[in-house]
């Protein structure tokens, strides 16, 4: 596959180019069949032919593009089939790296526009998902060295710092909206997860600072959002987890109104808060943290734990558990983690279909990446080969 599998990197404007989106089947199979053919489950056959598929419209690079979607998410997938080191589609993803920079640069400007209006930033600004913390999970893949990801580090370090509104005062990545339409919160809310909230914003700059890139404040960054995640840590029976989210009264109070701990989930439970934690005290040398963070998330490994979740998908279910514990047992000071993870093992292994019962085209259902079968069978690749994945396909969950 020397030759480019795009035959136009043009913009895009589009919202409907779903082959190009980390939420549908299309691209969440070919990561699977990206990650088979790395393994040698697989030849290498159905991977070009789902890389080719994405290339059968143009490339959206407008600006509501962002790691799960458009070129940056094209740009990923691409980078994955390279991580074996041989240079497929290279000509078209470096097209694709410049898009991304292009992108990045106008989100930056944007930003920096809200800022100086002291309004508060959205999900779309900023989250893993959509804004620029995925976007430089994709420059520190791409471009490690660029200005263009200084930038953004520099942007993640402003956003770490509080902010006085109303007379209250208010962690930068404060939103005026509400965490979901189901889930109202007047006011605001400060986000807690993986998916939209600070967890993303401390595993990208810990991630970065343990590759040997920091910028100006980032270390006090990362002590900041520690700190944070101290003052909302909470102990009970089944150990230790964080609130999904906080409104004004809770921050006015200094105590969450919920009193049970959200499922143990990547997007916004204890494992993916606790990983982002571990990822910032190893970047810091925080060994204290890397405990507390480490016990957190051997806590969720349990059967009463693993049988809250009830579905299994990445973002919410056992694939994501699974993932990101696996990540942090690769980490840990001791082999608790890695020890429990075998309880995990039997519910990812119903789930999915790596066994070669059928191939990942066939059947019904959910095949995506994020709460499908393509990322179930991922998380399982994982189990089943007891190595972290070939291609690298979970540096979009930012655990690893």
């Amino acid at each position: 596959m020397s030759a480019p599998i795009l035959n136009q990197t043009t913009a895009h404007t589009s919202p409907g180019v779903s082959s190009q989106s980390l939420a549908e089947d299309s691209a969440g199979l070919v990561l699977l069949s990206i990650e088979h053919a790395m393994t040698g489950a697989a030849t290498w056959d159905q991977a070009r032919a789902g890389l080719r598929a994405l290339a059968t419209t143009p490339v959206d690079a407008a600006q509501h593009t962002g790691l799960f979607y458009g070129a940056p998410a094209l740009t990923f997938i691409l980078h994955t089939a390279q991580a074996d080191g041989r240079p497929r589609g290279q000509a078209t993803l470096s097209r694709l790296d410049d898009l991304v920079s292009r992108i990045v640069r106008a989100r930056l400007d944007a930003a920096a526009h809200r800022s100086a209006s002291d309004a508060a930033p959205e999900f779309a600004e900023y989250d893993l998902f959509h804004g620029l913390t995925g976007l430089g999970a994709l420059l520190l893949l791409r471009r490690p060295s660029s200005d263009v990801l200084a930038d953004v580090l520099h942007y993640v370090v402003d956003l770490a710092q509080p902010r006085i509104r109303d007379d209250i005062m208010l962690p930068g990545w404060w939103v005026d909206h509400d965490p979901d339409p189901s889930a109202p919160t007047p006011g605001g809310h400060a986000n807690l997860g993986m998916a939209h909230g600070a967890a993303a914003l401390l595993a990208l700059l810990g991630t970065a600072a343990r590759r040997g890139i920091i910028v100006d404040g980032q270390l006090d960054a990362i002590a900041a959002l520690l700190n944070w995640f101290d003052q909302w840590r909470q102990n009970g029976p089944r150990g230790t987890w964080w609130p999904q989210w906080l409104t004004r009264d809770e921050l006015r109070t200094g105590r969450p109104t919920d009193s049970h701990p959200p499922r143990v989930s990547w997007c916004y439970g204890a494992p993916g808060i606790a990983r982002a934690i571990q990822i910032g005290a190893i970047a810091t040398g925080d060994h204290t943290r890397r405990a507390t963070a480490e016990a957190a998330i051997a806590s969720a490994l349990t059967s009463e734990q693993i049988e809250r979740l009830t579905d299994p998908g990445l973002c919410h279910g056992i694939a994501g558990l699974h993932q990101t514990a696996y990540r942090a047992a690769l980490d840990a000071i001791d082999t608790t983690i890695a020890d429990r993870l075998t309880a995990v093992a039997p519910y990812l292994a119903r789930s999915a279909t790596i066994d070669g019962a059928d191939s990942p085209g066939e059947g019904g259902g959910d095949r995506s990446f994020l709460t499908g079968r393509s990322g179930v069978d991922l998380a399982a690749s994982t189990l089943h080969h007891h190595r972290p994945p070939t291609s690298g396909w979970d540096a979009c969950l930012l655990i690893s």
